[in-house]
């Protein structure tokens, strides 16, 4: 279960050291193979060990592709895939045309999502992160209907 919060430098070839905690998640899978692609809801990245992403793939092939939402998911998930493995100094190279969509420059951070890491520049994450707080505090304490079973 990926968790937390990491700061990474990404180097000028587009290479980002992965945090040692999510190495060690990583190598108790069967590889130290993953898939890397674009988040298409927010500016950022999605990075899977394999197993999970074959999870992911065998949910996008059971959406329909006469449905217009569920084929472009597919497009972009899919279409911008990209294998990678660690390599011996435990970093992973990032696509350029994924570091572009993303905005990834030189700092980056990575949020554990659980069966994943979604990658954010760094600069895009505060400022996402800042509006979707000032968002909360302006709900007047009142939670949407999807959160009001979640006790925190």
């Amino acid at each position: 279960m990926f968790r937390g919060f990491s700061s990474v430098s990404v180097d000028s070839k587009g290479r980002l050291a992965v945090p040692s905690r999510y190495r060690t998640l990583l190598s108790g899978q069967v590889s130290d193979s993953l898939v890397i692609t674009l988040n298409p809801l927010d500016r950022s990245l999605w990075l899977y060990p394999l197993p999970e992403w074959e999870i992911i793939e065998t949910k996008l092939a059971a959406l329909s592709d006469f449905d217009m939402q569920s084929r472009r998911t597919k497009q972009m998930m899919r279409g911008y895939a990209s294998d990678c493995q660690l390599d011996n100094q435990g970093r992973i190279l990032l696509p350029r045309e994924l570091r572009e969509y993303a905005g990834i420059t030189h700092q980056a951070v990575l949020l554990g999502q659980g069966n994943k890491v979604e990658l954010w520049d760094e600069d895009g994450w505060n400022t996402q992160r800042d509006q979707w707080l000032q968002q909360l505090g302006d709900g007047n304490g009142e939670p949407p209907d999807s959160l009001r079973s979640l006790s925190l």
